[in-house]
């Protein structure tokens, strides 16, 4: 621990890294992976990769940190987390369907929490051989080389990680979309992309530690209001998310304003 009480990053990274390297070894390229799978709810599939990963992360990261609170997709919620000073915030594997078809969207995401913002996060993603790590004013990395997010200043001909656009959003440019959502705000993190929009409610675990990633390199991070986002809530959720080239951040936000005063009409 250093003076503030936090654990070694270098020991989180790894701890991630190995993760990685489990579910990877499950993995299999175009096929079903080595993994009894299932739906958990109607749409949303799990595998026993996810909890077994579940298990050895906090196992690990609690030796690492064992006075932090856990939050996690494979663990029951338990609201002791909301008196701890530091928090973990995971997701053993974000981006299940793709790991389950054999795709290489998926990966492991850890972050640590110092109150209600992120400090230190890591992504694992060894179907793409990257390991992307961040600290809060360190800077964001993959693989070690430092990352500088998207400078795009005109929406027209920006890149979206997404499978199709609507019709009225024929100016912008189609890429690579990786189920994972967190993999898809490090690609705006490496200036792989320029935009990603969610116009849903969707869990702190899936961005919280992409969120730092891309915050360190430089990129816009908040929520389909342009609001700040505040994590460890005692309801771990937020509507939507918006990850861009910060001089993108005013257009997005009037492009998609009519559909979110439509959602809240609903």
């Amino acid at each position: 621990m250093d003076n503030k009480g936090y654990p070694n990053f270098d020991d989180i990274a790894n701890v991630t890294q190995e993760a990685g390297r489990l579910a990877f070894d499950k993995w299999r390229e175009g096929e079903a992976p080595d993994a009894q799978v299932w739906d958990k709810s109607q749409g949303h599939p799990v595998c026993d990769v996810d909890l077994f990963i579940d298990r050895f992360l906090k196992n690990k990261l609690q030796q690492i940190c064992p006075n932090a609170g856990w939050l996690s997709e494979e663990t029951a919620d338990d609201a002791e987390r909301l008196g701890y000073r530091l928090n973990w915030s995971v997701d053993p594997i974000d981006g299940t369907r793709d790991y389950i078809k054999g795709k290489s969207g998926w990966c492991v995401s850890v972050a640590l929490l110092a109150g209600d913002r992120p400090i230190f996060s890591a992504l694992a993603a060894p179907a793409q051989d990257s390991l992307w790590t961040a600290k809060a004013s360190g800077g964001a990395f993959r693989n070690g080389r430092k990352l500088w997010a998207s400078k795009r200043k005109i929406l027209k001909g920006a890149r979206v990680p997404a499978d199709q656009l609507m019709q009225d959003d024929d100016m912008l440019t189609l890429v690579y979309k990786p189920n994972s959502i967190a993999l898809r705000m490090a690609m705006v993190a490496a200036d792989e992309a320029d935009v990603l929009v969610s116009a849903r409610w969707g869990n702190e675990w899936d961005i919280v530690a992409a969120h730092l990633i891309a915050a360190e390199a430089g990129a816009y991070v908040g929520n389909a209001y342009g609001e700040n986002i505040k994590y460890n809530k005692s309801k771990p959720i937020d509507f939507g998310m918006i990850c861009c080239a910060p001089d993108l951040r005013d257009d997005v936000l009037e492009r998609i304003k009519p559909y979110m005063d439509k959602i809240a009409e609903a």
